[in-house]
């Protein structure tokens, strides 16, 4: 069956995590974490680099759990900065270990992270978007200014607009599916 996929899901990887995971909404605060760090891994990167690493980093940063990571000391950042099959940039691993402490933070703030994102930052229903072209889609909007405001103000780093807004479009935060994309309405049903 040939299907209409937003157009930059051209390869394997990308297609598979356009068609199963990208734009739907995610609540589990572990899953929250793991895009908080993929996110701000793939700044000046494309987003396969980081699909082809995943299982690496995932590895590598104890299954994504915020608790482990914010214990990593100057040993376990070297480990990190030596291996393979993570992006070894010293600025983005060290950004994961301070926002592991701050995602802390936040789930004693708001009892979860969810819970800030969704009721704080988002209040109700994700944002259902109508693109027709891909360029129309934002960089950066409005709320995606807030959230990185808000989170830089609490210590977090790599929290840019364009990655929240990036960030906001993996956890399903905003619709971003073109409107003939086949995972449009499949999405957009799921938000409710």
């Amino acid at each position: 069956m040939n299907r209409h996929r937003c157009s930059w899901a051209t390869t394997e990887l990308c297609i598979a995590n356009h068609d199963q995971e990208w734009g739907v909404p995610q609540h589990d605060d572990r899953v929250l974490f793991e895009f908080l760090i993929l996110e701000g891994a793939q700044a000046g990167l494309s987003w396969e680099t980081i699909l082809k690493k995943r299982a690496g980093y995932k590895a590598a940063f104890d299954g994504f759990d915020p608790s482990c990571v914010a214990g990593y000391d100057s040993r376990k950042v070297a480990q990190l900065l030596a291996n393979p099959a993570i992006i070894r940039n010293r600025l983005k691993v060290e950004s994961a270990v301070i926002n592991a402490k701050s995602f802390l933070q936040v789930q004693a703030e708001f009892g979860s992270f969810d819970r800030y994102l969704w009721q704080g930052i988002l209040t109700g229903l994700p944002r259902q978007n109508s693109w027709k072209r891909s360029d129309q889609l934002p960089a950066r909007t409005t709320e995606s200014d807030a959230l990185s405001k808000d989170l830089l103000k609490r210590g977090f780093k790599f929290v840019g607009s364009t990655i929240c807004y990036a960030f906001m479009q993996a956890i399903g935060m905003v619709n971003d599916h073109l409107v003939d994309c086949f995972r449009y309405q499949s999405v957009a049903r799921n938000a409710r």
